[in-house]
């Protein structure tokens, strides 16, 4: 489908059921596509952070791509993370997606190897040159190690490079400041600013903001529905009220024992456990080497949605 400009509303990035044994489980990949786009959802993007993209073996990223495209057949617009390492790597990334269907590319800065502001941009660049689909950047520090500048996001962006910005660095500073730089060239009018921060979306998109991509919203994709409607209409209260309400269950991701896994066990894993006690996902497995919640994790986890009204 062709991709509105701007990319506007909420578009969550897509967990990845997995089987016990690790393989992508397909069945209900398509049950939590349409527990999306049911719940209202605008857009999707899966192979992100979320999605477990750096666990998933190519062959893997390949049958989320084609299941999740086939399966959405142009309802809403399927955004593809094409994350990896160096230039040539999401090159090939790139042209399995794209083959696939997939109606935009994400891209982060490379990482592993060391690089300077002049080869990030050269390598967004490249792959604008080559992708052969609009280009959103992804600015995740923590795990990249390497922080998007306001002023090389903006020069990417009036040169036609990126079609759109999805910021999870936490830097709300300097998310208004690429806000307030859209905002102040009529030429990048279509240039699309999306926050990865589940818990200030109301805050980004009073900034000017034109979504939201919430892990998050697997879980409860209704009600970030209903938070950016209230957004769009102005009705910042109840916008305030629906964004606490969804602070308080985003609580789930601290479920895991910080002595015996890391934060992406329990946050992922939470998020998978509460699809699971949904009935949408089949298994609340995450990948390895992550480790996985305890029965009494999983029972908190259902907890916090049940406060949520979401059991």
């Amino acid at each position: 489908m062709t991709l509105p400009a701007p990319l506007n509303g909420v578009v969550p990035p897509v967990c990845t059921p997995l089987t016990p044994d690790g393989e992508v489980d397909t069945g209900s990949l398509v049950r939590l596509v349409d527990h999306l786009i049911g719940g209202g959802v605008d857009g999707l993007f899966v192979l992100g952070s979320t999605s477990e993209v750096a666990y998933l073996a190519d062959r893997n990223r390949r049958t989320v791509v084609d299941t999740v495209v086939g399966h959405v057949g142009g309802q809403v617009p399927v955004l593809a993370g094409v994350i990896d390492t160096t230039t040539p790597r999401v090159l090939d990334h790139a042209a399995v997606v794209v083959g696939a269907g997939a109606d935009a590319v994400v891209a982060t800065a490379p990482f592993y190897t060391r690089t300077h502001p002049a080869e990030i941009a050269r390598h967004f660049r490249l792959l604008a040159e080559r992708a052969g689909a609009p280009v959103f950047a992804y600015d995740l520090p923590a795990s990249v190690h390497s922080k998007l500048g306001t002023e090389l996001v903006l020069e990417l962006a009036g040169a036609g490079v990126l079609a759109g910005l999805k910021d999870s660095s936490g830097d709300e500073g300097g998310f208004r400041r690429v806000v307030l730089g859209v905002r102040a060239q009529s030429s990048l009018d279509s240039f699309s600013v999306l926050t990865g921060s589940e818990q200030t979306v109301d805050s980004a998109l009073a900034m000017g903001a034109h979504g939201v991509v919430p892990g998050l919203g697997n879980v409860d994709p209704d009600g970030y529905a209903r938070l950016y409607a209230a957004c769009a209409a102005g009705d910042w209260e109840r916008a305030r009220g629906e964004q606490e309400r969804l602070c308080a269950l985003f609580g789930m991701v601290g479920v895991g024992d910080p002595a015996r896994m890391g934060g992406s066990s329990s946050g992922l894993g939470a998020f998978k456990a509460a699809l699971h006690l949904r009935g949408v996902i089949d298994c609340p497995a995450t990948a390895f080497p992550q480790i996985p919640l305890s029965l009494d994790e999983v029972e908190r986890v259902g907890k916090y949605l049940a406060a949520a009204g979401l059991l």
